[in-house]
């Protein structure tokens, strides 16, 4: 089988750290730890909030907005492209239940990210990419905290969407520094992590040991 691969340049951007929010209802609090990661050296920010309501996402959503302009970082929000546009966000990342690539796509644009979890499933990736995912994510590798309930996924996974997919992959779930380079080594672009970065002590210094890690070349994908 042949690489399949999205047609968008944009694809190339998606690497590095991955920092996805904790559940924060106080905005100068999420702030404060979001710019920590940014210094740490995240490459991109996904807004992910379960606890907030409608009118806290947004205002959560626009001053992250703000703050990830500030360091020229991809803001993607989780689950709701609606508010990715309201913010002008740089992207959605969907779920298994959160509606389809093309209503994403009629919502925000030709000119944003769009990704999408397939869990452990290739056949999900390589049906996420022909209707115009920009990059795919996978997980959970190793134990979470945050979804104790996660499907498994395993390195070989990696591997094989490595050789059939030409978008960036994106690893999550129980990931850490010391778990996270065998990932790398499989074929994942970014590691995704939230409890390993905002629940650390020193999430700057968390933050920067995952940005240290040897993340494949962006140019690899030419």
């Amino acid at each position: 089988m042949g690489r399949i691969e999205s047609c968008r340049v944009s694809r190339q951007k998606i690497s590095g750290l991955y920092a996805i929010t904790s559940d924060e209802t106080d905005t100068a609090e999420l702030l404060r730890k979001v710019r920590l990661a940014l210094l740490g050296g995240a490459r991109v920010l996904q807004y992910r909030n379960k606890v907030a309501d409608a009118a806290l996402r947004l205002e959560q959503a626009w001053a992250l907005r703000e703050l990830t302009n500030e360091f020229s970082v991809p803001l993607i929000i989780n689950d709701d492209a609606i508010l990715a546009q309201q913010v002008d966000a740089d992207g959605v990342h969907l779920g298994g239940e959160d509606g389809s690539v093309a209503t994403a796509r009629a919502v925000l644009g030709n000119d944003k990210f769009i990704g999408v979890s397939c869990y452990n499933r290739i056949a999900l990736a390589h049906e996420a990419v022909r209707q115009g995912a920009d990059y795919v994510a996978f997980g959970s590798f190793f134990a979470s905290t945050i979804k104790s309930d996660a499907v498994v996924a395993s390195p070989e996974l990696l591997r094989q969407a490595r050789r059939e997919i030409a978008v960036p992959l994106v690893a999550i779930g129980g990931i850490s520094v010391h778990n996270g380079a065998q990932l790398l080594e499989a074929g994942a672009d970014a590691l995704a992590a939230i409890s390993a970065v905002f629940g650390a002590a020193d999430i700057q210094g968390a933050a920067r040991k995952f940005s240290n890690l040897n993340y494949p070349e962006i140019s690899s994908y030419r």
